[in-house]
């Protein structure tokens, strides 16, 4: 075992949030909220890092070493509840899995200053604008820690203090086991708090420090649908900032929503009202938006989208190609070049390169009969579309071929052939051989 390990403690019922999901499953910018929190533990390498779930939530964590707090009695039960799957670890960082706004970096600082103070534990506080329902920082005269009192326990003199408690922690193990196995529900909230633990220790003597938070900002917590709004939008300023520094143009930060595990290439740029969602990439010279939704896409080098453009899990745009106004593109590959202007529905469908898909073109393939899969549309190279077009796949174009405007596509197009004249498909094989000149 590592001599150094984690706890996330996740398994409280967040009531403020008036929400019949737990809190800290709720969404926040692509992740769900404790998600933001385990990753940035994650970040400073302990090991073991456990989550502290309820038992309902236990499926809801697949994949992590989860341990299991059968009743809400408090953190101090919490962490009871992960000693079994700790070990033997000397050194033990306890985190509120309600703080999704923490980094690494802040992790890290804290326990370095544990470590060189060596301290038997040291507190992560800090000091809102607003203290509200945060256990206050009591210290002596001599500004060393006292006590930590919750805002149910303490009295009007503690309210006022501004300093408050981030619930985030690191303990030397030896000390903190046999403080947290005497800690009794003598409190308003009839439950065994994790602050008792740190009271014993200050009482017997030990040297408890206090790491004040340089940015107040990176600690508040959530418990309330307000405050997840208040999270998301730091998180969305983190992670726009993060971009433009690394040389993408964001035109407007804040209209601008981009989740954590999308990837922007530099000289990029995304224009307003745009919102990039899961594991998007976009590559140098690419303009994407204003008032566009990218789900899951690759968007190539020097590609245009949008305005008004919608695409959704995988799309990929060639370099140069467009995907415009009121355009929506479903698990389809745009070739290079390759444009669809507006006014569009693409979808299951290749299309190739140099090819202009006309406004109002709709690739029919949903099937006619219950349980077969979805039909392919295939449209070759340097093809050109006429207006109001539709396809019903299965159903490929050739190379080269054009289609006439207001036709329904039923049957395969061969290479430089002209189809369409409605209502009924004709194709002219071979039509436009040699008398192109694009």
């Amino acid at each position: 075992m590592s001599d150094f390990a984690a706890v996330v403690m996740a398994a409280g019922l967040g009531t403020r949030m008036k929400s019949a999901t737990p809190k800290h499953l709720h969404p926040l910018l692509g992740r769900r909220l404790v998600d933001w929190v385990v990753e940035a533990v994650r970040g400073v390498d302990p090991d073991p890092l456990v989550v502290v779930v309820a038992p309902d939530a236990v499926d809801a964590f697949a994949g992590e070493n989860v341990a299991v707090q059968q009743q809400p009695l408090g953190t101090g039960d919490s962490l009871r509840a992960a000693r079994a799957r700790i070990g033997d670890a000397q050194q033990l960082l306890v985190v509120s899995g309600d703080h999704p706004r923490l980094s690494s970096d802040l992790l890290r600082q804290l326990v370095d200053e544990h470590r060189d103070s060596r301290a038997t534990a040291t507190v992560l506080s800090f000091e809102p604008l607003d203290p509200r329902a945060y256990g206050r920082i009591v210290r002596d005269g001599n500004g060393r820690l006292q006590q930590i009192v919750e805002h149910a326990d303490a009295d009007d003199s503690q309210r006022e203090i501004r300093e408050v408690n981030s619930s985030i922690y690191v303990f030397e193990a030896d000390k903190l086991w046999p403080a947290l196995g005497r800690i009794e529900p003598v409190n308003a909230q009839g439950e065994l708090y994790l602050t008792d633990a740190v009271r014993l220790l200050v009482e017997g003597g030990e040297e408890v420090a206090v790491f004040k938070a340089p940015n107040a900002d990176e600690v508040e917590g959530v418990n309330t649908r307000a405050e997840l709004a208040d999270a998301a939008a730091f998180l969305r300023a983190r992670v726009n900032r993060e971009h433009m520094l690394a040389g993408v143009t964001i035109v407007d930060p804040l209209t601008t929503w981009i989740e954590p595990d999308v990837q922007l290439a530099a000289d990029s740029t995304i224009h307003p009202f745009t919102i990039l969602r899961g594991k998007t990439t976009v590559a140098s010279g690419a303009e994407v938006g204003p008032h566009a939704v990218a789900i899951d896409a690759e968007i190539g080098p020097d590609a245009a989208v949008g305005p008004f453009c919608y695409l959704r899990p995988g799309t990929k745009l060639g370099a140069g190609a467009k995907a415009g106004t009121f355009v929506e593109i479903k698990n389809s590959d745009i070739g290079a070049g390759a444009k669809v202007p507006h006014l569009s529905y693409i979808g299951d469908a290749e299309v190739g390169e140099g090819t202009n898909v006309a406004a109002g073109n709709i690739t029919a393939n949903f099937p006619h009969q219950p349980g077969r899969p979805k039909g392919k549309t295939k449209i070759g190279r340097n093809v050109r579309t006429g207006i109001h077009n539709g396809f019903e796949a299965p159903v490929e174009i050739g190379d080269d071929a054009w289609i006439a405007g207001g036709t329904y596509i039923t049957e395969d197009v061969p290479p430089e052939s002209l189809a369409g004249f409605p209502p009924k498909q004709i194709t002219k094989e071979g039509y436009l051989r040699g008398k192109r000149n694009d």
